[in-house]
């Protein structure tokens, strides 16, 4: 079994395209595209007759095992419980060691800190009160941001694995700090640019590093200054959007999502996100048809966000296929999905009354699935909302109820 403690980077043709989980049995469809076997056997099971990842209409629905693929999957396999077996066999430091590192990594400034900081991670992995110990040393949270400096101006492969492991350190200790107010001057409010790290391991390192570098920056997020410089440094926000339109891994377009809603709030900056095209890239994830729910929660809160200001909300009400998106995420999703989904429909239509909006829900009939909400066991703001939507269509349940097919299957209300 795999330790938890590990951070493995699996690469993406391994992932079956479906489940996103690695491949026991892949097998290639006539399309050319591989899934795992019994992923794609539920589809095809499911009276499907298409590629889930091309939408293509199969000319068959026969597939082939993939043994190229396969073997690559158990040599990456075997190799990586070689690593397991290593890495169990090396002792975790005792607190006394750590002294001793924290200490060297005071004076240390050559090739041995990367080493100190992969021993710290481990340290701090291994239980709550080691990251408690760590992070009421006296220095140690100054000490590894000043790391992030030290290596900024020097992208070789080494120096980025050296930020790695000190955006893994402060990661794992954050919550242990207290407040983040000092940890914000240190990264943001510092002559020296330590933003520009944390950028690097974003655009250059591996998926848990990135993972760990977004958990800080929304971590350091805590105010309206401190929102502006992230938005305002140079690639923050560009990387941002790439990760979550091209990458694959879940848990790291999740942290982006997290990230970016945490910098929204000021204006400036959701215009900024505008115009890099931010409603385009959620609406992809909204139809992607192997969003978790965790992301479709995420979007929409985004997409919430954006609909509180004019631009955001002309953009939103201008696209039809996108309001057929939110009106699908009506009682499909989950319940935060569906108080997201309800007030961007609340705010583009009776709030501010965008009429492209209201002509968008209503070819989508939409106000069935807000009469059908507002009979369901939902909270009192949404059921307000619901009611408020009904009032500007002025529709009546007996009118409405008659032309939903009661034989649909993909409305579930809780």
């Amino acid at each position: 079994m795999v330790r938890k403690d590990m951070y493995i980077t699996v690469p993406t043709f391994f992932r079956c395209p479906i489940s996103l989980d690695v491949m026991k049995s892949p097998v290639s469809l006539s399309t050319g595209v591989t899934y795992d076997r019994a992923c794609i056997q539920r589809w095809l099971d499911g009276g499907n007759n298409t590629c889930p990842a091309t939408m293509q209409v199969l000319d068959s629905k026969e597939f082939v095992p993939n043994r190229t693929l396969q073997r690559l999957i158990k040599i990456w396999s075997d190799s990586l419980s070689e690593r397991v077996d290593s890495l169990d066999s090396v002792p975790v430091p005792s607190t006394e060691q750590i002294r001793d590192i924290i200490r060297a990594m005071e004076t240390d400034k050559g090739d041995q800190i990367s080493e100190y900081l992969s021993r710290i991670v481990r340290f701090a992995r291994e239980s709550d009160g080691n990251r408690s110990f760590l992070a009421t040393t006296a220095g140690f949270e100054a000490m590894v941001v000043d790391l992030l400096s030290r290596n900024a101006d020097d992208s070789t492969i080494k120096n980025v694995n050296t930020l790695e492991q000190a955006v893994r350190v402060l990661e794992l200790t954050i919550d242990k700090f207290g407040d983040n107010k000092e940890l914000t001057r240190l990264i943001l409010k510092s002559d020296r640019d330590r933003l520009a790290s944390l950028v690097l391991v974003l655009q250059q390192g591996s998926t848990d590093s990135r993972i760990a570098s977004l958990k800080i920056l929304e971590s350091v997020a805590v105010d309206v200054e401190s929102k502006m410089l992230i938005a305002d440094r140079d690639g923050v926000l560009t990387v941002l959007l790439k990760l979550i339109s091209s990458e694959t891994d879940p848990g790291l377009i999740e942290a982006s999502l997290s990230c970016l809603t945490a910098i929204s709030m000021p204006r400036r900056v959701r215009l900024k996100l505008l115009k890099l095209g931010l409603i385009g890239e959620l609406k992809n994830l909204l139809a992607a048809p192997n969003s978790s729910v965790s992301i479709t929660e995420k979007s929409l809160k985004l997409l919430e966000m954006m609909s509180a200001c004019k631009e955001g909300r002309m953009e939103i009400s201008g696209d039809a296929s996108l309001i057929k998106l939110i009106v699908q995420k009506l009682l499909k999703a989950s319940r935060v999905a569906t108080e997201h989904a309800v007030t961007i429909l609340w705010s583009v239509c009776y709030l501010f009354g965008e009429q492209a909006a209201r002509e968008a829900v209503a070819k989508s009939n939409g106000m069935t699935k807000v009469l059908l909400l507002m009979q369901s066991d939902c909270s009192p703001a949404v059921r307000q909302m619901s009611a408020d939507l009904l009032k500007i269509f002025r529709v009546n349940s007996k009118s409405c109820l008659s032309s939903y097919d009661t034989k649909t299957t993909h409305i579930m209300p809780f």
